[in-house]
């Protein structure tokens, strides 16, 4: 089992027979440009835009500048965030053992070449399609390649795909295809891109751009229909000048521009990636820019205690001697020969720095299983020549014929402590792959001692989410007295029940209404206890960092990995914690609140921006109005009182817990607000038509319009604190000065010369904005709107 050697690693990389491959799992920047590009709504407004160039005044154009920048922010910050993802994706990549010269090297997946001997371990991730050469007892998953959710059991001879995750065992594989050959051209492609995490604000605001797609088609044909008819129809504009073609035009282009949600999509994206590169600063990893969300609407989180209440650092302490006939020697010489191990798990690697090997003949190894909770050793004694079989496990199994002795192990795993208990077999190792129990020739020698230490940050994130209410689930492979003390340390329930004596999904759900700390839980029923909770209806994260975490983080709604957790884990995962610090949790929480409570906020001004847009589109067509705005005029308003704001707020701290019905809610409050906007605007100008001429008209109703829209604005930016009212006063502001600057008025052709049509158009907008106010409190008191938290 030496393994290739140096020159022939070199000679098959200059071959090219290495395993190389475009692993990239975020998306291309081509994918990117196009999708901040080539949009439906893109497509109209460009339309105007060429429409405008080719009858109007550039000015009027003034609305594609607003494309651009919505284009260009979108395209900026998803490729910073595109560059974090991958930047720190390196850190979280996986690794594979081989046998290069004789000795067992870590390298990463692409630095593997044909032929090369590869190791399998518990956890790892198969990176490379091989064949078996060597197994001890090995489960493989997989549920990546074929849907098969059970691990297969694997043999000599059988092959191996990369995608496949080690379940429990060891192996030695040879490798047999690499790069284009082999699945590892795909792996991480496929794993990380396996389903999309749920985001109910990117399916609320896709079904919003459906329902406006297919609204604005026959719209714009009404539009573009009462446009011509305003202006007299086909006939009456051949015989006027090509002055009237130029005005309906922009009465058409107008009337469009209105209808258009422009920064809808890009506000989603933007606070998506804002969050992930902030995230990304704190080492969080986002596997998928959604994620974010999902954490916002957890309401269940699942924990393995080791690497994630404790550090996952397991030091060994004492032995406790339970046969003092037999030799300290033998008990040392076993204790070094499990640390020897190059499969070894944490546990024994804990045992390297206290024994070291004798130079004893190891003849086989079987690796340690949930289902049997222990492992066998066979070896040759070199003094004596007799070979001795040795099992090390969980005491409750090796244990239950000596009361006495499992007992004493049960009182010091009170303590906090894990306890293995390790003694004499009989037969060989491989005799034990079938048992679940050591048989009566069994003879307990020990009682290995091991520490943990509790992470301090463990027990203030704990009371985070409690006061979050969010409810809290221990489930430990460890013996349950030991998960209880710690969990009792942490300021949860101390009182544990041992997983074993649950046999059935029902015997689970009766559990879970009552307990939430476990032990001795076996990878399946972590799995099962995640079904069972979200077919409550509950939102489930799972954290954890070993094997037997993987297959129920891959099927929690957000799989949490910590960073030293096993390429398995990793790799199934929708969120990393690179420095495994479980503390960052609580702020991964808020970002999640921050996106989803100001995206929806900030979702309701463009859609009422979009209703009220559509009912002047439709009344002035109907009616045979000219449109009561330039589109220069539609422009200020909207990023005044919709486009600057949202930035803004977007991005504003937001603490609001989560609550489900978001599209609902934005529509029963958007649609009643665009439509109270709109019935100004229309009252306005009905009034107006009676007084001043149109070039007034439009100045005076651009008012009323910005009154009700700021008015808009003012109740969405609750509770007004200094810098959000300097924003509106701001806006304010600006308005006011285009309408008394002369170059502006010029440009936005603002002209107002009647004082008793000003306190019209004002009076009609005060009015709006008094009954906006009317349906936000009643919308407020229905649970429709939130004041910002």
């Amino acid at each position: 089992m030496g393994g290739l050697t140096d020159a022939e690693v070199a000679d098959r990389v200059a071959r090219g027979l290495t395993n190389v491959s475009d692993t990239s799992t975020s998306r291309s920047v081509g994918s990117i440009l196009r999708e901040n590009v080539f949009t439906f709504f893109n497509a109209i407004l460009t339309a105007c835009f060429i429409a405008v160039l080719l009858l109007g005044d550039l000015g009027d154009a003034l609305f594609f500048g607003i494309v651009v920048v919505n284009a260009l922010i979108g395209i900026v910050q998803e490729l910073r965030a595109k560059a974090s993802l991958d930047r720190l994706a390196l850190l979280a990549a996986p690794e594979t053992a081989v046998y290069r010269n004789g000795e067992v090297v870590v390298v990463a997946p692409e630095m593997i070449v044909l032929d090369d001997l590869v190791l399998l371990r518990p956890g790892d991730q198969v990176t490379a399609d091989a064949t078996l050469e060597a197994v001890a007892d090995l489960l493989v998953d997989e549920s990546m390649l074929t849907g098969e959710s059970e691990p297969i059991v694997k043999r000599v001879g059988d092959p191996v795909l990369s995608g496949s995750l080690i379940v429990a065992g060891t192996a030695d594989a040879l490798v047999t295809g690499v790069g284009a050959e082999s699945y590892a051209n795909t792996l991480t492609r496929e794993i990380k891109k396996r389903t999309l995490v749920h985001s109910e604000l990117r399916a609320s605001t896709t079904r919003i751009l459906v329902y406006l797609t297919w609204m604005l088609i026959p719209v714009i044909g009404i539009v573009l229909v009462g446009r011509v008819l305003a202006y007299g129809g086909l006939d009456g504009l051949d015989t006027v000048s090509a002055e009237s073609w130029r005005h309906a035009a922009l009465d058409a282009v107008a009337s469009v521009v209105g209808m258009i949600p422009e920064g809808l999509v890009l506000l989603t994206s933007l606070a998506f990636g804002v969050a992930v590169i902030q995230l990304a600063r704190q080492k969080v990893l986002m596997q998928e820019l959604a994620a974010v969300e999902v954490l916002a609407r957890v309401d269940v989180l699942c924990l393995d205690k080791t690497g994630t209440l404790t550090t996952g650092d397991i030091g060994f302490e004492r032995l406790v001697t339970l046969d003092p006939t037999v030799p300290v020697a033998d008990v040392d010489r076993v204790l070094g020969l499990i640390a020897a191990d190059v499969a070894a798990n944490p546990t024994a690697l804990a045992l390297r720095p206290h024994f070291a090997g004798d130079g004893s003949t190891v003849i086989e190894r079987l690796p340690f299983s949930s289902r049997r909770a222990f492992s066998a050793l066979t070896f040759d004694d070199p003094a004596t020549g007799v070979r001795q079989t040795w099992l090390l496990g969980a005491p409750e199994r090796l244990l239950a014929a000596a009361p006495d002795a499992l007992a004493q192990a049960m009182e010091i795993a009170a303590d906090g402590r894990r306890t293995l208990a390790f003694g004499i077999g009989t037969g060989d190792a491989a005799d034990y792959a079938d048992a679940e129990h050591p048989g009566d020739g069994f003879r307990a020698v020990a009682i290995a001692v091991f520490h943990e230490t509790v992470r301090a940050d463990a027990r203030p994130t704990l009371g985070y989410f409690a006061d979050q209410d969010v409810r809290v689930v221990v489930l430990s492979g460890d013996n349950p007295v030991t998960v209880g003390s710690i969990a009792g340390e942490l300021g949860l329930d101390p009182v544990a029940v041992d997983a074993r004596t649950l046999t059935t999904d029902a015997e689970i759900d009766a559990s879970l209404a009552h307990v939430s700390v476990y032990g001795r839980v076996a990878p399946e029923q972590k799995r099962r206890v995640v079904h069972a909770l979200q077919a409550e209806g509950r939102t489930v994260a799972m954290t954890g960092d070993g094997v037997n975490d993987a297959m129920a983080v891959k099927d929690a709604d957000l799989g949490i990995a910590m960073g030293n957790a096993t390429p398995a884990t990793r790799a199934v995962s929708r969120l990393v914690l690179l420095d495994s610090r479980f503390d960052r949790l609580p702020t991964v929480l808020l970002y999640a609140r921050r996106v989803i409570a100001n995206v929806e906020r900030v979702s309701n001004l463009f859609l009422t921006k979009t209703v009220y847009g559509i009912v002047l589109a439709l009344v002035s067509a109907v009616l045979l109005w000219k449109f009561p705005f330039l589109p220069r005029q539609m422009t200020l308003v909207s990023a005044l009182a919709i486009g600057i704001p949202s930035f803004f707020l977007a991005l504003a701290p937001n603490r609001r817990r989560y609550r489900p019905g978001v599209l609902r809610r934005m529509l029963l409050f958007s649609v009643p607000t665009g439509l109270i906007a709109g019935a100004a605007v229309v009252a306005s100008f009905s009034v107006l038509q009676l007084l001043v001429p149109l070039i007034e008209q439009r100045s005076l109703v651009t008012i009323t319009l910005f009154i009700v829209s700021l008015w808009v604005l003012c109740v969405l930016a609750r509770p007004l604190s200094s810098w959000r009212l300097g924003m509106v006063l701001g806006a304010v502001a600006v308005f006011v000065l285009a309408y008394l600057v002369p170059f502006s008025r010029a440009f936005f052709v603002f002209q107002v010369t009647h004082p008793e049509a000003l306190v019209a158009a004002v009076g009609i907008g005060l009015t709006g904005a008094v009954l906006i106010e009317v349906w936000y409190r009643i919308a407020r008191r229905r649970g429709l709107v939130f004041d910002r938290e």
